[in-house]
């Protein structure tokens, strides 16, 4: 009985650090954390000095993102300096996704917390200095601005070397996503202090709080859910899987996919293990990895050729 052909031990070693990481990112995250640090402790203290809930609740925020940019920080410096550590089988990429999902399940309980002391001053308000509370939350408004801009920088610089929807530094964009949501809390605030200083409106301060909890919650939700697939190698749905399909079907030679496995291993970047079957004598492992050559995104590609013997 044929047994099985599988391209491998032929080849030379090679690297399986698939990502080269992004040190203008890196650099960008560091400053990015460092000016919120500094707002959030301004915007809490002060929260709680001028009884405002809503800068309160965007002080709180402001920490969610400290979280993520920290985290988004401390994962680009480990998976550089573990970059060539042999344990990780296909480098340390997934090191930065791990940051963002830990940084999700922790901004779930920041946005519980948000949400209960809203409801609380909104069942027992307190007085509240507006004006106090308003110059505050504008400075962190223009501090959030501010940190999206050095983000947007990393961000942008990113899509222009990428490959349509495939690359995407997860890392990056989840951190520059949540500092524009925190921006717009921080609008939020403003709002909610202006219309209670105008109009006597308290509960708006409050039920900005109460707003803001729901873009922690929200933010934090989608990014568990997206860095999760990645956790899980849950990315058959991509459309690199479909483009492989369609690249064996499309060669000169009828062959069937018996097995297809796909998972990202780097910012736009995929591993694939094919197994096909075909009574070609000339389709070999070879031939079906040039037919996926075209396709860059695929770094690592492993083929088995069930029923072929090389000659």
């Amino acid at each position: 009985m044929d047994t099985p052909s599988i391209s491998t031990a032929a080849e030379p070693p090679h690297s399986h650090a698939f990502d080269a990481g992004d040190p203008l990112a890196e650099r960008n995250t560091r400053r990015a954390v460092l000016l919120a640090a500094v707002m959030m402790v301004v915007e809490i203290a002060c929260g709680y000095a001028f009884n405002s809930m809503a800068l309160l609740a965007d002080g709180w925020h402001m920490s969610s993102h400290v979280l993520a940019l920290g985290l988004s920080a401390l994962a680009y410096l480990a998976a550089r300096r573990l970059a060539h550590d042999r344990r990780f089988a296909f480098g340390t990429w997934k090191i930065e996704v791990l940051g963002g999902y830990t940084s999700a399940l922790l901004l779930v309980a920041v946005a519980a917390l948000m949400l209960w002391q809203s409801v609380e001053r909104l069942i027992a308000p307190l007085p509240i200095r507006y004006g106090e509370a308003i110059s505050v939350a504008a400075i962190g408004l223009l501090v959030n601005l501010v940190c999206a801009w050095l983000l947007k920088d990393g961000h942008g610089h990113e899509h222009d070397h990428g490959h349509h929807h495939h690359h995407d530094d997860l890392n990056l964009r989840s951190a520059y996503l949540h500092v524009v949501a925190d921006a717009a809390t921080s609008v939020l605030a403003i709002v909610a202090l202006f219309g209670g200083m105008r109009w006597g409106a308290d509960w708006l301060d409050p039920l900005m709080g109460i707003a803001g909890a729901a873009l922690v919650a929200t933010w934090a939700v989608g990014l568990l859910r997206e860095s999760g697939r990645v956790l899980l190698d849950a990315e058959m749905d991509a459309p690199v899987v479909e483009e492989i399909r369609e690249a064996v079907a499309a060669g000169g030679v009828a062959a069937e996919i018996t097995d297809l496995h796909v998972w990202r291993v780097g910012k736009g970047k995929y591993a694939c293990i094919l197994a096909v079957a075909t009574a070609s004598a000339d389709a070999g492992p070879d031939y079906f990895r040039g037919l996926l050559a075209v396709h860059e995104e695929l770094v690592h590609v492993t083929v088995e050729v069930e029923g072929w013997r090389k000659r």
